[in-house]
């Protein structure tokens, strides 16, 4: 028995064997199809990246120069988590309305778009442009950051550097061509993203040499990638330069004269770039910029709802120089960090209470309208795991009960709704003794007042006497 036995078990085992060398032949040819002469890898990749995504959809603002305000996704979205919890967070930003969600296309929850010249990996922003089509919101894209090939690194699907020295390297002068071109391959990939914001503060683009920003370098880039993604379809609206207007204290020897006030003032480095650009553009539909209330220093001047007035008076400046551009916010940051944050942590973000938080940020909202702007972008500073998450707009969707609303989702979602694009806004009583404890923005039908006080007050708006508790964000109805 035995021997009988042994011969179709011999066959078997030599066809097993056949198999075996076939597979490992194949293997390396699949290997050596995926890897590039120096090593690196193309696995994952795809050569049709420009091919249409997913179902398109039709968003609001499409063919408006101004999509209102939202927010920014950062590294944790809820893209990715516990599907009730993601579901959960869909439906609030449903509920909400055409939210404008901004997303970059390399770094903060995206991964290397385009790791190989002419290979792509769009698998990470295409979850995140579904995450918004599927929560009915308003898409932008942010040009930013370049694959590594492009800035002197390695090709390759596993050699990306994630550092942040890394990821904030502008593409090589000699690569702008190649970084437009990826550019208009994601405007083809998403046909339903009509707004694109070139590059991110001007990474990668400090000249060590003169001490100033490369301004020309940047400007270079900027008109490239304008003239592409024009190309792929001339409704689509760019804009830029999405510098940060930062500031300093009055006596700093980089002090501007043009931009200042009580809050410090703009170094002129900053006003120098952002003018080279408006002259040299090839075009632009909007303008953004980005900054914080504080001072380079982390300093508060006179103090948080009264350094918002630096908002205020960067987009009067900014919408002065364009000629009337529509003025968009990028980021706006109201609330120091601490230096010695914790990385990958809340950033520092547990100094303040959240009423407080919501309080100047809505101060901070109602002053960058005051200085003409029509857009803004919460940075949402989601957090991987957890059931808190200061200033975020929900809690952690890792677990099922996870993507419950947080108190500055109902600040940025409202203030979109109240106060869209094309608002008139009307100028509403004050009490004078109120003055100077409130901040306070109306239209025909909306009046949002804060108090700016950590006490409660007894206020006179609009004609209505009422209690406002300690730092109480109200809407009153007209």
């Amino acid at each position: 028995m035995g021997r009988h036995g042994w011969n179709p078990g011999a066959r078997w085992w030599r066809l097993t064997a056949l198999l075996g060398v076939a597979a490992v032949v194949l293997a390396l040819v699949v290997t050596l199809v995926d890897t590039l002469p120096d090593g690196g890898s193309t696995a994952g990749t795809t050569r049709d990246g420009g091919r249409v995504h997913g179902t398109p959809a039709t968003p609001p603002h499409q063919d408006e120069p101004s999509v209102g305000w939202g927010f920014t996704h950062t590294r944790y979205s809820a893209d990715d988590g516990d599907d009730t919890a993601v579901a959960r967070v869909e439906g609030l930003l449903s509920k909400a309305g055409d939210v404008p969600q901004n997303q970059h296309i390399m770094g903060w929850g995206a991964d290397n778009p385009e790791p190989v010249k002419g290979h792509y990996d769009f698998g990470a922003l295409d979850r995140r442009i579904d995450l918004v089509r599927a929560s009915g919101g308003t898409p932008v894209i942010t040009l930013c950051c370049a694959p590594d090939w492009m800035k002197g690194g390695r090709s390759g699907a596993d050699r990306t550097d994630w550092s942040e020295a890394a990821l904030e390297t502008a593409p090589t002068p000699s690569h702008y061509a190649d970084f437009a071109a990826l550019a208009a391959t994601v405007a083809r990939r998403y046909p339903d993203v009509t707004h694109f914001i070139v590059w991110n503060e001007f990474k990668g683009f400090w000249n060590d040499a003169e001490a100033r920003w490369d301004y020309e370098g940047y400007t270079k880039m900027y008109n490239l990638v304008h003239a592409a993604l024009k190309k792929v379809d001339r409704n689509i609206m760019v804009g830029g330069p999405y510098l940060d207007m930062d500031s300093v204290d009055p006596r700093d020897t980089n002090a501007s004269t043009a931009v200042r006030g009580p809050w410090g003032a703009v170094d002129q480095r900053v006003l120098d770039a952002f003018g080279y650009w408006n002259k040299h553009r090839a075009g632009a539909d909007f303008a953004v910029v980005d900054g914080s209330t504080f001072t380079r220093d982390g300093e508060l001047l006179p103090d948080a709802f009264g350094a918002t007035a630096k908002l205020t008076a960067v987009g009067a400046w900014v919408r002065r120089q364009t000629g009337g551009l529509p003025l968009w916010w990028a980021e706006y940051y109201v609330e120091p960090t601490p230096p010695a944050a914790p990385a990958g942590g809340d950033g520092g973000r547990t100094g303040w209470t959240e009423t407080r938080r919501v309080a100047v940020q809505a101060a901070a909202l109602i002053a960058m309208v005051r200085g003409g702007a029509s857009s803004g972008f919460y940075w949402n500073p989601e957090d991987e795991k957890g059931t808190t998450c200061p200033g975020c707009l929900w809690t952690p969707t890792s677990g099922a009960d996870g993507g419950t609303a947080l108190p500055m989702l109902g600040l940025v979602t409202r203030f979109g709704t109240e106060f869209p694009p094309g608002t008139r806004y009307r100028t509403v009583s004050v009490a004078p003794d109120d003055v100077p404890n409130v901040r306070v923005l109306a239209t025909d039908r909306t009046v949002l007042v804060v108090n700016t006080l950590d006490r409660t007050i007894s206020a006179r708006i609009d004609g209505k006497r009422f209690d406002m508790g300690a730092y109480e964000v109200k809407w009153l109805a007209r």
